[in-house]
């Protein structure tokens, strides 16, 4: 399963451990889907349309062994339209725009989501670690 952290959160970790500019915690947490993955740069093809929008998550376990993973359920609003094959997620720090945190990753196993399903992400399913 390929994932990363962003170009962003790399330098934005090393700027803070190297004492050149603090890292904040940002405000909220975002879910976004992907019809086409993103890479550490960005870009991919964000799902848009059909009642789309991210999804604001922000309860984490605390991280242990270099791992954390989402803490409750994470359930978008039910499509009004197909929103297409979703293949990966990506964290963001803005309801729209904003920076990629701390990255992405291919989801395990892709879903296509019509128009009436809800995605939904269980207790647990959205696993973060740094090696």
């Amino acid at each position: 399963m390929a994932g990363s952290f962003s170009d962003y959160t790399e330098d934005a970790v090393l700027d803070h451990i190297l004492k050149n500019d603090a890292l904040s915690q940002p405000t909220h947490i975002y879910v976004a889907l992907f019809t086409v993955a993103p890479t550490d740069a960005g870009g991919g093809t964000e799902v848009s349309g059909g009642g789309y929008a991210r999804k604001q998550h922000d309860t984490w376990d605390a991280a242990s062994g270099g791992a954390s993973e989402n803490t409750g359920a994470i359930t978008f609003d039910q499509a009004s339209g197909d929103w297409g094959e979703c293949v990966a997620f990506a964290l963001f720090d803005a309801l729209s725009g904003g920076n990629m945190l701390p990255g992405w990753a291919d989801l395990s196993a892709s879903k296509t989501v019509n128009s009436g399903d809800t995605a939904e992400f269980a207790d647990g399913d959205l696993d973060l670690s740094l090696n």
